[in-house]
């Protein structure tokens, strides 16, 4: 395989997915029939042990495939040093899953003053989706760009995806007892039955699965088939946003709803905006290297949107409220990721320069 027409073909991808993204939410907004037909095909089902079997669908292989890709990068190599310091790493794992169990009960009072019925319980059960996932790979991309430490933001990753059929049904617990409705009985039920369910077959089975292949090859034949994996999950990406996005946006072009949207934007930046803040918080407060602190801030601040999406779709897919915060979040997680890579790598050019020649 030519490696380096598959680079040259995924570098001009990357420097235009932005706008990519943006094509895709128009396309599920004006022609959303096909990525409703994709959502809803069902291709079997997993048997979950005590509830209803888990449906596979187009997009939870989609997501599988993203998240193998991901994975297939990962040196194991990298992570024993991590043992040896291993309070950065527990640090970041434990705020990916503490800081949105501390965030929804304020959002909860908050969202609760205003003029909705059921307290803007959709809202909640779209942010506690998004709050409930592991770490995002993207994280380890943003981390890289500002200077972090790579090993620790992996390890990271790889904590927070391991535990995941834990955390997952933990968070969506919580949620639920500050949502209302039929909100919070579905999120008890995703807790008891789907929520661990869909953590070992759709995040953690494909990432031990890209991390066997990594050492089973040990780079042999693999260096050059990645640059190919990263280009074809990065267009299962772009379809994965399509899809996700076409119930949400295409019925909200039918019914407008300007409030929700507005609503939609200001919850997932708020809770967004809170989880890097706090994550940069944590990292002072241990008075963390800036490499490290580069690390547990991208950490605690970038969920798996796509895992969410995913989950919203298959599990909530008549309920607009509910996916278009995630899809909110999503956009709003890459902008912020952004800003605090270019804030972090100032900050780390400044610490250098006042350093001096060494």
């Amino acid at each position: 395989m030519n490696g380096s027409l598959a680079r040259r073909a995924l570098t001009l991808a990357q420097r235009r997915l932005t706008l990519t993204m943006l094509i895709a939410y128009a396309a599920a907004a004006l022609v959303p029939a096909f990525g409703l037909a994709v959502r809803h095909a069902r291709l079997g089902a997993v048997p979950v042990p005590g509830g209803h079997p888990m449906p596979v669908t187009l997009p939870s292989l989609l997501l599988a495939f993203v998240l193998f890709t991901a994975s297939v990068q990962i040196s194991a190599r990298q992570l024993p040093a991590l043992v040896r310091r291993p309070l950065p790493l527990l640090t970041g794992t434990v705020a990916n899953t503490l800081v949105p169990l501390m965030l929804l009960p304020m959002m909860a009072v908050v969202l609760g003053l205003l003029p909705d019925s059921d307290g803007c319980s959709g809202l909640l059960t779209g942010m506690a989706l998004i709050g409930a996932m592991p770490v995002a790979g993207g994280a380890t991309v943003w981390g890289d760009r500002a200077g972090g430490n790579h090993s620790l933001v992996v390890g990271i990753v790889l904590a927070s995806t391991l535990i995941s059929p834990l955390t997952i049904p933990l968070t969506l617990h919580a949620a639920s007892a500050v949502t209302s409705g039929h909100y919070s009985d579905d999120l008890t039920r995703m807790a008891r039955t789907g929520g661990g369910a869909f953590a070992v077959a759709g995040v953690v089975a494909p990432c031990l699965a890209g991390l066997a292949v990594r050492t089973a090859f040990r780079g042999r034949g693999l260096d050059s088939a990645v640059p190919w994996l990263k280009l074809i999950s990065l267009v299962a990406a772009v379809f994965l946003t399509y899809s996700n996005a076409s119930g949400a946006l295409g019925g909200f072009l039918r019914d407008p709803r300007p409030a929700l949207l507005v609503a939609s934007v200001v919850t997932a930046a708020g809770m967004c905006t809170a989880s890097f803040a706090i994550g940069w918080g944590l990292a002072r407060i241990l008075r963390a290297t800036h490499a490290d602190t580069v690390a547990i801030t991208f950490a605690s601040g970038m969920n798996n949107s796509s895992a969410s999406a995913v989950l919203a779709a298959t599990r909530l897919p008549d309920y607009p409220q509910v996916l278009l915060p995630v899809l909110a979040y999503s956009l709003l997680q890459k902008l912020l990721a952004g800003l605090t890579d270019s804030a972090l790598l100032r900050r780390g050019n400044v610490r250098a320069s006042s350093a001096g020649p060494t």
